[in-house]
């Protein structure tokens, strides 16, 4: 597991989120959707976390955050554990989420301003109407929204608007960690470019520190300081950015870089694309020992009999492989 350091400011150890899925005939079963995953966050820090469509990386930032209640683990926040109620409560203030979609995650009957200041009025942040207004306009203005935006609609606005409305929201209790859950992939990407620009002015000005989702590595590898990758439930790589993209270990990790596109023709024709071959499994049925085994062509019998520990292979290049060492 990454060592725990005084200045981290979340701590997840051995974190598990098992939905109950009904299999008919009165039976059920656990889908493992995050399954026994451990990291921590410096403060003022960006840990981007990567991997395919149903990994489990949205359900990570949402079980951190006590969205999901989680089914073990254990969640520190500045050294503090995050479990009762009124710790959960404490959490809240200092960490909030930016959702995917800033289409659905907007109240379309609430204005703007109103959209803005739900989180001041759910924790009485303002003495005042007057307070409340100039805290609004004020959040407005970072996101880079103009103030006669405040009496309009969610549907009034484009995309990459709404979007930065929801990034006020969340920044409207000043809080010291954001989840951010794959908030650029549903806007074109010259809008991507503004967001993520604005997402490191914000991290510059706040102290702010991030979880960055996303299947972009591109978009990942510019914003993160670390970067970890997850499949089906488990993490698999977790490395400092420049490390794990020139260096990555992990069978699954090198064939993600190597379907990153390369500007370069010299460059890109002398990349080796590795193809992955089958589907990934249901993680309702996650093949035993290595999840990644049903599609790694270096798999040995040894893999489908127990997964392989999650272990610092060089300083702060954390690998959960069997054959991690003579891969490489």
């Amino acid at each position: 597991m990454p060592e725990i350091l005084n200045d981290n400011l979340v701590e997840v150890r051995h974190l598990k989120e098992y939905f109950s899925i009904n299999t008919g005939m009165f039976q059920s079963k656990p889908l493992k959707a995050v399954d026994d995953v451990s990291f921590a966050i410096r403060k003022g820090e960006t840990l981007g976390l990567v991997g395919e469509s149903g990994c489990g990386k949205t359900t990570v930032g949402r079980t951190l955050l006590h969205l999901y209640k989680p089914t073990d683990g254990e969640i520190y926040f500045d050294g503090r554990p995050v479990k009762t109620k009124a710790e959960i409560n404490e959490f809240r203030k200092k960490a909030t989420m930016v959702f995917q979609d800033p289409y659905s995650s907007l109240n379309p009957r609430m204005t703007v301003s109103d959209i803005i200041g739900e989180p001041l009025d759910i924790h009485k942040m303002y003495a005042n109407k007057a307070e409340r207004r100039e805290r609004i306009l004020e959040l407005m203005g970072q996101v880079g929204l103009n103030s006669e935006h405040a009496s309009r609609y969610a549907h009034e606005f484009s995309g990459g608007q709404r979007q930065r409305i929801g990034i006020a929201r969340a920044l409207a209790l000043k809080p010291q960690f954001i989840v951010c859950d794959e908030p650029v992939s549903a806007l074109d990407v010259s809008i991507q470019a503004q967001v993520i620009n604005m997402f490191d002015e914000l991290q510059e000005q706040m102290g702010l520190t991030y979880l960055f989702i996303a299947h972009d590595i591109l978009v990942v590898r510019h914003i993160s300081d670390r970067i970890a990758v997850m499949y089906l439930g488990k993490m698999v790589e977790l490395a400092d950015a420049k490390e794990i993209y020139e260096h990555p270990l992990h069978p699954y990790t090198k064939s993600l870089m190597s379907a990153v596109p390369q500007p370069d023709p010299k460059v890109a024709r002398a990349n080796r694309r590795i193809v992955l071959t089958g589907d990934i499994p249901s993680p309702l049925n996650a093949p035993s020992g290595c999840p990644f085994r049903t599609r790694c062509p270096h798999a040995t019998e040894a893999c489908a009999q127990s997964m392989p520990e999650f272990a610092e292979v060089s300083p702060g290049h954390f690998a959960a492989c069997h054959r991690i060492a003579e891969l490489n």
